[in-house]
């Protein structure tokens, strides 16, 4: 379990979750890609690991409290130092308004299955709370056991490759991805029972995806009151490709695992919500 530190950063927060403050261009796309608005999905972060003194980004995530980062399981590995980079746009410049933070503790689901793909979602503390900016906020979390519906828009966004088998982006981009309910994405010739009740499908049009590298990343959605939730975490895809027709991205659904993020420090951030990120 997590030491319950989260209400003092809630506290020092200024700003309410899942607004930013330059608003998303909702016409770009993923794989296929195009740019996505600079800090428009100032709650995305990169994930990245030391190489040969090197730091390599390997994974997105969703910074939901001024010091926790949600992202997958399968992202982590045992002896690898990692540190998250916060409010970047191009991972290969220096921007301003842009920090790298070192990791304090990773909790990694206790029943992930990496054969199976069960349970993909992690927690990481971090070192230390970063102060909140125009660059650096924090994406709502939904509440618990809610289901979108077929068709509903929402966004996923990453540095992972522009193509199949093609190059990591430098600048952050964005992709529509539109919500695959639980009853079409199970038939069989399009997941089958590889998709559980615990994930949530988007896209699938074959030409749209997230792709390798987008992974830990949201899946962005936007509430009614017209702030955006982490609705999914990216898992896994196609291993015939990352736009393949009728095997869309597959994601975490966040709001089965509530519980399990409450469990794990979180608590205020979800009971108390005029607290939430501020």
């Amino acid at each position: 379990m997590l030491s319950i530190t989260v209400l003092a950063a809630l506290l020092a927060c200024a700003s309410s979750c899942g607004v930013p403050s330059f608003l998303p261009n909702l016409s770009t796309r993923v794989v296929g890609g195009e740019n996505a608005r600079p800090h428009s999905w100032p709650w995305q972060i990169s994930l990245q690991y030391l190489r040969d003194d090197t730091w390599r980004h390997t994974c997105g995530g969703t910074l939901i409290a001024s010091n926790y980062v949600l992202t997958a399981a399968h992202c982590i590995s045992n002896g690898r130092t990692y540190r998250v980079g916060l409010g970047k746009n191009n991972l290969v410049l220096d921007e301003e308004g842009s920090k790298f933070v070192g990791v304090d503790t990773i909790f990694v689901h206790e029943k992930w299955n990496s054969f199976l793909v069960r349970n993909d979602i992690a927690l990481i503390k971090l070192a230390e709370h970063v102060e909140l900016s125009e660059t650096i906020q924090v994406s709502c979390l939904p509440k618990a056991g809610t289901v979108l519906a077929q068709d509903f828009p929402c966004y996923v966004t990453g540095w992972g490759r522009l193509w199949t088998g093609g190059p990591i982006a430098d600048e952050l981009q964005q992709g529509l991805q539109p919500v695959v309910d639980h009853a079409t994405c199970t038939q069989s010739d399009w997941w089958g029972s590889m998709v559980t009740n615990s994930m949530v499908c988007a896209g699938g049009d074959g030409v749209i995806s997230a792709c390798n590298g987008d992974s830990g990343g949201p899946l962005n959605c936007q509430a009614d009151n017209g702030s955006w939730e982490v609705r999914g975490i990216v898992s896994f895809g196609s291993g015939l490709g990352c736009n393949t027709y009728k095997k869309p991205a597959v994601y975490t659904r966040v709001s089965a695992y509530i519980d399990w993020i409450n469990e794990s420090g979180l608590w205020w951030v979800l009971k108390v919500p005029e607290l939430q990120a501020g």
